[in-house]
């Protein structure tokens, strides 16, 4: 049931459209700046489209005070910052867990700002309230299968400090758009959010767990996906990246469980870095093809693969 691999190095025809805002994230660890990078889950996505050479385009927007250079050109806006987020660590073990705040938002993506074209696969991937309901319900209609990160649609922002609170897809705007997209998102601390039993009735539901790899979620079954191996030191993006390889394995032929396992390697590999994941080309022939170019033997020997990616970065 295993499906080869295909050449990654023959072009795809495929095209993918995602739309979700660039952002600043700044790590803060006991009070103390440690990092600032570009975020938003629109770079991590396209590090990894970008590296494995898949047709896509980017509808982000930011403000004049973007400061990046990014391989796909955002809009910018006259009228609005760049969205910026905080994300706050600590030490303290009964504070493990980061706080996220959204200390400022651009302007939201709207129907009007996506391209007069049709894609093969559409992700909304918004991080700082960017999807509009109308936005992804123009998506819907562009793109022959939607993938929807699940924050996109329940993330709310405390009105004084902006900390980043979670509400049940019910109490939003989407709910009634849930039928009509291919495949939902969400991490295990978002999953309660949406009812899972009833969203796998219309889509494919896919929930991460981290170390515990992620489970596959359809109509008619329950799949769970092996874990990589990691030593965590950034979780932010790690999300982000396993959707990039998910959608990855899809566009060049594996079947979903298989294009979960890729997406589950390139998490491993983003919460091993701090801020935007860089992501070595040779891992990816290695993770694909290695010794005989059989997608089989990278599934039933995730661990020494894992042990040639370290040897690799080291």
């Amino acid at each position: 049931m295993v499906k080869e691999a295909n050449d990654l190095s023959i072009p795809t025809t495929h095209r993918c459209l995602i739309v979700g805002n660039y952002c600043h994230d700044v790590l803060i660890k006991d009070d103390v700046v440690i990092a600032e990078s570009l975020g938003g889950a629109v770079s991590f996505i396209s590090a990894v489209l970008d590296g494995l050479s898949i047709s896509s385009d980017y509808i982000s927007k930011v403000g004049t005070d973007f400061v990046y250079s990014v391989n796909h050109r955002p809009i910018t806006s006259a009228s609005s910052k760049t969205t910026v987020f905080h994300a706050y660590f600590s030490t303290e073990t009964k504070r493990q867990d980061r706080i996220l705040k959204r200390i400022s938002a651009c302007d939201p993506v709207a129907p009007s700002d996506l391209p007069k074209s049709n894609f093969d696969f559409g992700l909304a991937v918004g991080v700082g309230g960017e999807i509009l309901p109308e936005t992804l319900e123009r998506m819907i209609d562009i793109c022959k299968v939607v993938f929807v990160d699940i924050q996109a649609l329940i993330r709310v922002f405390d009105p004084v400090d902006g900390t980043v609170n979670l509400v049940h897809l019910d109490q939003t705007g989407f709910g009634p758009l849930l039928k009509r997209i291919g495949f939902l998102k969400a991490s295990a601390e978002e999953a309660p959010y949406v009812d899972v039993e009833e969203a796998r009735k219309w889509c494919c539901v896919v929930v991460t767990n981290g170390k515990e790899g992620c489970a596959v979620y359809t109509k008619d079954e329950e799949l769970p996906v092996a874990p990589f191996s990691a030593f965590q030191v950034d979780p932010t993006g790690a999300g982000d990246s396993f959707l990039g390889g998910l959608v990855a394995g899809l566009v060049h032929g594996l079947n979903v469980p298989d294009a979960a396992l890729l997406g589950n390697f390139f998490g491993s590999l983003t919460v091993g870095q701090i801020g935007l994941p860089k992501f070595d080309s040779r891992l990816v022939q290695i993770y694909i093809f290695d010794v005989d170019k059989s997608w089989w033997n990278i599934k039933v020997d995730a661990d020494r693969v894992g042990k040639r990616v370290q040897y690799l970065r080291e």
